[in-house]
C-alpha cells in the first residue's frame, strides 16, 4: 500500500498552495509557521501537507525548508507517513506543543516571529508566543487563501456533489411513516460511505403540517418516527477527502403539501432564484440581501443562514434575510471561483413551520453553475406526491426548479458541471 491507493492532488497543485501560504507569511512579517488541528478539526494541516487531522496533527512550515509533521496518535504515523509525502513525519509525543517547540528551535525560530494557523488553545499559544519575538495569526491570510477554488479543488467537490445528490435521492426514495431521523442517517450514509464519502453533515428536522412545530433542521436526530402529513426538512453534506458539497429539500411524507407548506416552498423558490440571478463576479454581498426581500414580502422570516460561503471552511460572505440581520451585511464582493450555499429557510414569524432549499453553487465567469445536478434530488420539477403504501417513493419532493433566475419549465436544467 503507498500513497496512490489514496486520493492526492498534483505536485503543482501542492507547489501552488505552498508559494500562497509563505507569501501571506512574509506579507504577515513571520519567519515560520505553526499549523494545528486535532479531534478532525483544522483544514489548514490537510490543505498544505494532504494529512487529514485525526486526533491531533501540527504542521512546522518554514519557507525553502521541508516541513515536519508531528502526528497523534502513534499508530497514525505510518498512515501519515504515506501520504504527506512532502514532510518528514513523527509522532507527537507526550507533549505536542513541546515537540513543536523543539522543532522551531532546530530552525533558528528562537527570538524570531511566527505565524500560528488553527485552533490552538490558549496555553500552547503562549507557549509559542514566549519562544518567538512575536506570534502572529494568520487565520484571516488563510481564509482569503480558500475563498477562490483551484480547477483540482473544483473537480473533488464534483464528486462530493454526486455523493450528496446520491444521498438525497436515496433520502427521497426511502423516507416513509415509522423510521425515525436516525434511520434516516442511515439511509443517506449508505449512498455514499460505500463509494469513498464521509460524512460532513446531515441534518434532519420533521413536524406534523397540521400542527408543526419545527421549523429548521436539527443537528442531532431525533427518536421521533415518521408519521404520514409530516413534513421532512434536510441538509445534506457528504465530503470527499477534505471536499463537501451540499444539498438542502423539504419533503411531505405519504401526503400532499398543505396550503401553508406549499406557500413556504413557493416563496423559498423564488428567494431561490431571486439570490441565484444576482451571482456573478462583482456582485455585492448587499445584492443578494435585497433579492431575498420577497421572503419578508409574504409575511415570513428566516433562521438559518440565508448564504454563505463553502468547501475550505464555513467562509465569507455570511448573510442573512433583511429581518434576519445578525451582524452588518459585510463589504464583500464576488469572484469567479468561489462557491457559495444559497439556501433560504422560509419560516413563519413564530417559527412554528419552515422549509428549506437550496445548494452548493459555483460563481463562474458568466454567473453560476450547479454541481449538484443530474439526480433525483435536484431535478426541475414540480411537486410530486405518492400514497402511503408506495414503498419505492414514500415522499413528495418540494424540489428547486430553476438555477438562473427565470421559470423555465419543469423539463429546464442549469449546466451540470
Amino acid at each position: 500500500m503507498d500513497a496512490n491507493d489514496y486520493p492526492r492532488f498534483s505536485a503543482a497543485e501542492i507547489d501552488s498552495r505552498i508559494a500562497a501560504i509563505d507569501r501571506a507569511i512574509d506579507e504577515a512579517g513571520a519567519e515560520h509557521l505553526v499549523v494545528y488541528g486535532a479531534n478532525r478539526v483544522g483544514s489548514a494541516v490537510e490543505w498544505l501537507s494532504q494529512w487529514p487531522v485525526t486526533r491531533e496533527a501540527i504542521l512546522i512550515h518554514t519557507p525553502d525548508e521541508r516541513d515536519r509533521l508531528l502526528v497523534g496518535f502513534y499508530n497514525h504515523v505510518p498512515l501519515a507517513t504515506r501520504l504527506a509525502i512532502d514532510a518528514d513525519v513523527d509522532w507527537v509525543g507526550p507533549d505536542p506543543i513541546g515537540a513543536a517547540i523543539n522543532e522551531l528551535l532546530r530552525r533558528g525560530a528562537a527570538n524570531r516571529p511566527i505565524a500560528v494557523l488553527g485552533p490552538l488553545s490558549h496555553p500552547a499559544h503562549e507557549r509559542i508566543a514566549d519562544l518567538a519575538s512575536r506570534a502572529i495569526a494568520l487565520g484571516p491570510a488563510y481564509t482569503r487563501l480558500r475563498l477562490i477554488k483551484s480547477e483540482e479543488e473544483i473537480a473533488r467537490v464534483r464528486i462530493a456533489a454526486k455523493l450528496t445528490d446520491a444521498a438525497v435521492e436515496a433520502l427521497a426514495a426511502e423516507a416513509r411513516p415509522g423510521l425515525d431521523e436516525r434511520e434516516l442517517g442511515n439511509i443517506v450514509e449508505r449512498a455514499y460511505v460505500g463509494r469513498g464519502g464521509t460524512t460532513h453533515i446531515h441534518y434532519f428536522g420533521a413536524t406534523p403540517m397540521d400542527s408543526p412545530e419545527v421549523s429548521v433542521p436539527a443537528q442531532w436526530p431525533s427518536a421521533r418516527k415518521l408519521q404520514a402529513g409530516d413534513a421532512l426538512s434536510c441538509e445534506i453534506s457528504a465530503a470527499y477527502w477534505g471536499y463537501a458539497a451540499q444539498l438542502l429539500r423539504t419533503f411531505t411524507i405519504a401526503a400532499e403539501p398543505t396550503p401553508l407548506y406549499r406557500e413556504l416552498h413557493e416563496v423559498a423558490e423564488a428567494a431561490f432564484d431571486a439570490i441565484v440571478a444576482k451571482i456573478r463576479p462583482g456582485a455585492k454581498a448587499q445584492e443578494l440581501v435585497d433579492a431575498s426581500g420577497v421572503i419578508e414580502d409574504a409575511g415570513f422570516t428566516t433562521r438559518d443562514d440565508l448564504v454563505h460561503g463553502f468547501v475550505g471552511g464555513y467562509l465569507p460572505p455570511v448573510l442573512g434575510s433583511r429581518s434576519r440581520q445578525l451582524e452588518p451585511v459585510p463589504e464583500f464582493v464576488l469572484d469567479a471561483g468561489m462557491m457559495l450555499v444559497v439556501q433560504p429557510n422560509v419560516v413563519t414569524r413564530d417559527e412554528t413551520a419552515g422549509v428549506q432549499t437550496g445548494e452548493l453553487l459555483l460563481v463562474t465567469p458568466d454567473g453560476c453553475e450547479r454541481p449538484n445536478a443530474g439526480s433525483v434530488a435536484s431535478e426541475h420539477a414540480d411537486i410530486r406526491t405518492t400514497n402511503e403504501e408506495s414503498a419505492a417513493n414514500p415522499s413528495a419532493l418540494l424540489d428547486r426548479r430553476s438555477c438562473r433566475g427565470d421559470r423555465r419549465g419543469p423539463d429546464a436544467r442549469c449546466p451540470e458541471t
